[in-house]
């Protein structure tokens, strides 16, 4: 792919990370008044959850002993997971269908150009230049 016509994506996932807050969603979750363990199972879920959704900057994290022994932790990590899972999956959705929507205009563009050239070829086909040549 040549570099121009990396810029719209590149830009497109420079804008998705700008959106992101200098505040994680942990803190902002505890701010809002949810439980402590909660809020560290959302935050290991979603992790996980975007992992599982296709990203490639988040690990699986999840505290299988205390997904076991703290309830407020497992429905935070399964809540967790199931938005962050669905969300990343709409992303690359997303950015799939702006790939294929810049390939098509790539096409479209590369079908115009064959056709002209067609066109410019049959209109010059019966044109006599043989006068041209005495130009050089």
């Amino acid at each position: 792919m040549k570099r121009s016509k990396q810029f719209p994506l590149i830009a497109f996932c420079c804008g998705l990370l700008s959106l992101t807050g200098c505040v994680s969603q942990k803190e902002t979750m505890i701010q809002q008044g949810y439980p402590l363990a909660y809020a560290d199972g959302f935050d290991d879920g979603c992790h996980s959850g975007k992992k599982a959704g296709g990203s490639l900057f988040d690990q699986f994290r999840k505290d299988a002993e205390r997904f076991q022994i703290d309830s407020q932790y497992s429905q935070g990590w399964s809540d967790g997971f199931r938005q962050c899972e669905s969300e990343q999956e709409a992303l690359q959705r997303q950015v799939r269908m702006a790939m294929e929507q810049q390939h098509y205009k790539e096409e479209k563009k590369h079908y115009e150009r064959e056709e002209q050239h067609h066109l410019e070829k049959e209109m010059f086909k019966n044109i006599d230049t043989s006068g041209l040549e005495n130009l050089k």
